[in-house]
């Protein structure tokens, strides 16, 4: 008879694929995790995992019993949450990815109140420049600039927010506004480094940029995976910069360059795994966001400079 302790240890490694991920996730050590890895394939007498320099792949038998591991841990996490909670008090733990940017500038700020409504929660917000990944289990909800199209999630359009050209008061003093797209070209920049955009969604610049292709060549004074640090450097005169509205707002020495030419609306869509969205926390807090979000489309469009916080009193009252 199978172990559940062991298919839980080969279901976090084949999720992670990498020992040390997986090592981490489970308050093991390193060395320990591959003796049980090893050990529970002895015992099954098949080799479970291909194992590389680019970490732990799946044989054809590993996938196998993946699918029926997974069906297990589902079973087992319902159990569990059929249990527990029958005071019908909302607690218990909500991780929820977010691309850097927005997480910083809006989801934090809005995610106050909904701490205070339900203490019993904890939410561990992961602001990152990248895609969470739900099929490893990275979160339990994401927010992404692209739709996801994997199976098994349930995905919605969250909400639209616009992108806008800006520089510093001390930018524009030294080198000038530009009145036309075509003078782009004369100007510094900042933007993302092109090879290490991690969505299409975030490719702003270029397209703005061919007007100029014939005069000067373009001039990026600083690139960064980081629209937080491209922020920083727009604010201190580094160059024009691609940002969207909800952080510009917030700077009042940064200013919105060539307006009528220049606006990018872009979406946020919200995600997760069929089991997680089953979760009364869970849809408790995608509900909370969409409303939330919906009473700041103003200020996610650059029509409002100020956001709509909602109340902290607790939901009952």
């Amino acid at each position: 008879m199978l172990d559940w302790h062991d298919i839980q240890i080969f279901l976090e490694v084949a999720r992670s694929q990498r020992l040390t991920d997986a090592a981490r996730r489970l308050g093991l050590d390193h060395s320990t995790l591959s003796r049980r890895t090893r050990r529970f394939e002895q015992k099954l007498n098949t080799q479970l995992f291909e194992r590389s320099t680019h970490g732990y792949h799946l044989t054809q038998a590993g996938q196998q019993l993946r699918a029926h591991a997974e069906e297990m841990a589902r079973h087992a996490f319902e159990a569990g949450e059929g249990l527990t909670d029958k005071n019908h008090q909302i607690s218990g733990q909500i991780r929820l990815g977010v691309t850097e940017g927005f997480s910083t500038w809006v989801i934090a700020p809005l995610l106050s109140a909904f701490c205070s409504r339900h203490p019993g929660v904890t939410l561990d917000l992961l602001a990152l420049p990248r895609v969470v990944n739900l099929s490893r289990h990275e979160a339990d909800l994401a927010i992404t600039v692209e739709r996801p199209v994997s199976p098994g999630l349930v995905v919605s359009r969250l909400c639209d927010y616009r992108l806008r050209l800006y520089g510093s008061d001390g930018y524009l003093a030294r080198h000038g506004t530009p009145e036309r797209l075509a003078e782009l070209g004369a100007h510094r920049l900042v933007g993302y480094v092109d090879d290490l955009i991690f969505s299409e969604q975030l490719s702003y610049l270029e397209p703005l940029l061919e007007p100029s292709a014939a005069g000067q060549p373009p001039h990026f004074a600083m690139r960064s995976t980081s629209v937080t640090t491209q922020h920083a450097a727009c604010l201190y005169g580094a160059g024009l910069t691609i940002l969207p509205c909800f952080m510009a707002s917030t700077s009042p020495t940064l200013r919105n360059v060539l307006e009528h030419d220049i606006a990018i609306d872009r979406q946020f869509w919200i995600t997760a795994r069929q089991e997680q969205r089953q979760l009364a926390r869970v849809r408790l807090l995608w509900d909370f966001l969409r409303e939330a979000l919906e009473d700041n489309r103003a200020f996610l469009m650059g029509e409002a400079k100020e956001m709509v916080i909602p109340e902290a009193a607790p939901a009952d009252g």
